[in-house]
């Protein structure tokens, strides 16, 4: 027999920002016996003094004081920087360019977070995401958040069906908008604060100041396909796939993109166009799968969608198969800048089906490779 809500223990991960507290503001709101739980990951002084987590932990106080619901704040900083932190960093000194969202909600916020509120006699864990839940033949099963703008299911494709039967997305129904509205509605002191971007231990800081701090870099330059030096940079690490912005290279033509790197040269390779070949695969290998329901039900081939960045609209694909914990992908259209450590994230529908971190991409990072001897970061 389920408990009635008064007695149904909520424990919301709160982080200070406008999600979390309307989150709590709707829990309670329904009766449910709420309480605010602040995790602390990150403590770093900028440079004016300022310690962003306190001011973040600030504001959780004052929206669980409006609410008159108890808050208390949990350290899993060692946590954070053995799991996350430090994996980032290698990552990156490997050429790589790492998304720690998905980590950290594997490893921090549903892992040792959703322990430790199952410890402290939570009925559930409830989260700021904009992503839904829902019971499925007998699993629940990840779906996305109603505002497609907002959905955060591409970062929570790890979330296993046994901890989502536990977890509750108050506003994964909700658009962004109506969020806004309900934080002016009950007056909570985030009501106009704005969303944080980028990544959560960087804030608005310079990311290439920040990252110098734990990577040596070196300069090197910038070829063509052919070999041809067209240019200098700053650090072959600081460059991703796909990217325009911030290369310094000029001259006449089509602006130049990023369509690989060679880690052991220190090398940038360049084309112009945005349309290159070369930055463009039809295929890719992903390893690390994981799946909600923790295996894959389907017979192959299989058709659904996916896609291989947050934002990217979903993408027909087949899975044509898979061995082991490696999964081989084939797209009807061939895609932009597939990412190696980035992650691939299928769908059926609205429902996220799981995903696995792409290890590399198909015909063009291969042709690519023949014209160099070193090790490009695609075969890492």
């Amino acid at each position: 027999m389920e408990k009635p809500k008064s007695e149904t223990l909520v424990i919301v991960g709160m982080s200070g920002g406008v999600d979390s507290s309307v989150t709590a503001a709707l829990l309670k709101e329904e009766g449910y016996k709420v309480v605010g739980l602040f995790m602390k990951n990150w403590e770093e002084f900028d440079e004016h003094g300022v310690c962003q987590s306190s001011k973040e932990y600030a504001d959780v106080v004052a929206v669980c004081e409006k609410l008159d619901i108890p808050y208390y704040s949990v350290d899993f900083i060692a946590e954070y920087k053995d799991q996350v932190f430090n994996q980032f960093v290698e990552e990156y000194k490997q050429g790589f360019t790492p998304n720690p969202d998905v980590l950290c909600n594997r490893e921090i916020k549903f892992k040792v977070f959703f322990e430790k509120a199952m410890v402290l006699g939570a009925d559930f864990l409830a989260t700021g995401h904009y992503c839904q839940s829902k019971e499925i033949d007998g699993e629940y099963r990840l779906v996305k958040g109603a505002d497609p703008l907002k959905d955060q299911s591409y970062f929570l494709y790890t979330i296993k069906s046994n901890i989502l039967k536990k977890v509750l997305f108050p506003i994964g129904h909700l658009p962004k908008t109506e969020v806004r509205a309900l934080a002016a509605k009950y007056d909570l002191a985030t009501k106009e604060k704005k969303d944080s971007t980028g990544i959560c231990f960087i804030g608005e800081r310079n990311f290439k100041n920040f990252l110098s701090n734990y990577v040596t870099f070196e300069n090197g330059n910038f070829e063509t396909l052919e070999g041809v030096v067209v240019g200098r940079h700053t650090g072959a690490t600081y460059y991703t796939l796909g990217q325009r912005k911030g290369l310094g290279l000029g001259g006449q033509g089509e602006p130049w993109f990023v369509v690989g790197k060679d880690m052991l040269r220190n090398v940038v390779i360049v084309e112009r166009g945005e349309f290159h070949p070369h930055m463009y695969a039809d295929t890719l290998t992903a390893t690390d799968l994981s799946f909600t329901s923790g295996l894959w039900t389907k017979p192959l081939p299989f058709k659904c969608k996916a896609k291989v960045r947050y934002r990217q609209k979903d993408q027909a694909c087949t899975v044509t198969k898979i061995e082991g914990d490696k999964i081989f992908v084939e797209f009807d259209e061939a895609q932009r800048a597939i990412t190696p450590r980035q992650s691939v994230v299928f769908y059926d529908g609205d429902i996220c089906l799981g995903g696995a971190m792409i290890e590399s991409a198909g015909p063009s990072y291969f042709e690519m490779k023949k014209d160099f001897s070193a090790t490009s970061t695609s075969d890492h």
